[in-house]
């Protein structure tokens, strides 16, 4: 249970963050964000902003999404002869059409919609009594769609294509940008939370909870000074002289481990049991910390850096030889989760703050279902100084969302397999 709670609030935290970069730039872009959505599938809680957008929650609780006026797949399809409800203000402008039937309004005007252009001259005709008539829509009126999601409609002008370029690249590549911001916030988190940034170039440790360090006595500010009578001064020559004196160990062996306690100052050599752990011996030690308010900040942001160039070469070294072994989706991210929540706090901070800088990097990849591609035709508009034809843009857009559906069904069903058989 701890597992699947950990999962629905890392994603869900991760896209929301990401999907709040788009929403916020788009709407200092002026284009119209018709719906906030936390959480995906039937909708169980909405409020119309004063700023047109409807913000809701959702039953299922993975992620969220922004539905901007004219990008993707918004439209709001009315079909012919389709029953709808009129809401009408003083002027005789249509203020609120309702296609529901799960909000019905008494004082509305019942129609059969026969026609209607909501994007240009903003018209809706129909059947009222038996007699054709047309009514003008008011600019920010506001449709509640078959499901019973109230949003704005969305007139040309406030539509994503109608930004201009730079409005509309900034909006595409706030979202991977909010991810870097959040990766790095939850790694200088990190280091508030356990105390401070690692020191690798001292000699000072923390010991794991129930290493062989641990059983021998040591405790963490102890200072190792030496690995089977190999003199050690900072982290790299304590993984060498372990790695060196394990080499040939056999289970239950011991090694001399020589510490200087930091309670007393007194040096000793201690009978150190080494355990196996992935296919290597180890002794439960750690890095000790720096405790300064700015050693944190700064080791924050060298993590955040370090994880960066590690999944670019993973990212490098995936191009260079493609393996769905090497890629995770949903069931990974779930069994990651899972295991971080059973470590603690520290590690689920660690593996949400590395999934963060991934999206934003995954999301760069210039397919043109992701941001990345996005923001590659904002860049090819701006040297053409004109934009693509729509038809062009949607057909591209199609094409990278084929490609990445039938990755995401691959290397789900890649995850399965290797988790279940």
């Amino acid at each position: 249970m701890l597992g699947i709670l950990t999962f629905i609030i890392i994603f869900g935290i991760l896209v929301v963050v990401h999907e709040f970069g788009h929403f916020y730039f788009a709407k200092k872009s002026g284009i119209l964000v018709r719906e906030f959505a936390i959480g995906m599938g039937p909708k169980i809680f909405a409020h119309i902003g004063a700023d047109g957008t409807a913000y809701t929650i959702r039953l299922l609780p993975l992620g969220g999404y922004v539905r901007m006026a004219g990008w993707g797949d918004d439209e709001t399809e009315i079909k012919t002869g389709s029953p709808a409800s009129l809401t009408l203000n003083k002027e005789g402008l249509v203020t609120r059409i309702n296609l529901s039937q799960k909000q019905v309004d008494a004082t509305s005007l019942p129609m059969n919609v026969t026609a209607y252009d909501l994007e240009d001259k903003l018209t809706i005709t129909g059947l009222v009594l038996d007699e054709t008539k047309t009514y003008s829509v008011d600019h920010d009126a506001t449709i509640v769609e078959e499901d019973g999601t109230e949003v704005r409609i969305a007139p040309l002008d406030v539509q994503y294509q109608n930004a201009s370029v730079w409005g509309r690249l900034i909006t595409n590549f706030a979202g991977p940008l909010n991810n870097f911001i959040l990766g790095v916030v939850v790694f200088i988190t990190l280091m508030f939370v356990q105390g401070g940034a690692p020191n690798p170039d001292s000699n000072t440790i923390r010991v794991t909870d129930g290493g062989a360090m641990q059983q021998a006595g040591v405790v963490s500010g102890d200072r190792l000074l030496a690995v089977s009578g190999v003199k050690v001064t900072n982290w790299e020559d304590i993984v060498t002289a372990v790695d060196k004196a394990t080499k040939n160990l056999t289970t239950n062996e011991t090694i001399d481990v020589t510490i200087k306690s930091f309670k007393n100052n007194e040096t000793k050599t201690v009978q150190v049991s080494p355990k196996k752990s992935q296919g290597r011996f180890v002794i439960g030690v750690e890095t000790g910390l720096k405790t300064g308010f700015w050693d944190k900040i700064q080791g924050g942001l060298q993590y955040s850096w370090s994880g960066a160039l590690l999944i670019l070469t993973a990212l490098k070294n995936l191009i260079a030889s493609f393996s769905l072994d090497k890629l995770g989706g949903p069931v990974a991210m779930y069994q990651m989760s899972s295991q971080a929540a059973a470590q603690g706090l520290p590690t689920v901070l660690r593996l949400m703050a590395m999934l963060s800088i991934n999206l934003g990097i995954f999301n760069l990849i210039p397919i043109p279902a992701l941001d990345g591609g996005k923001i590659v035709i904002n860049i090819i508009e701006a040297i053409r100084r004109k934009p693509l034809k729509q038809e062009t843009e949607t057909y591209i857009t199609m094409a990278g969302v084929l490609v990445m559906v039938v990755l995401m069904i691959a290397v789900t069903w890649n995850d399965i397999m290797r988790a279940f058989f």
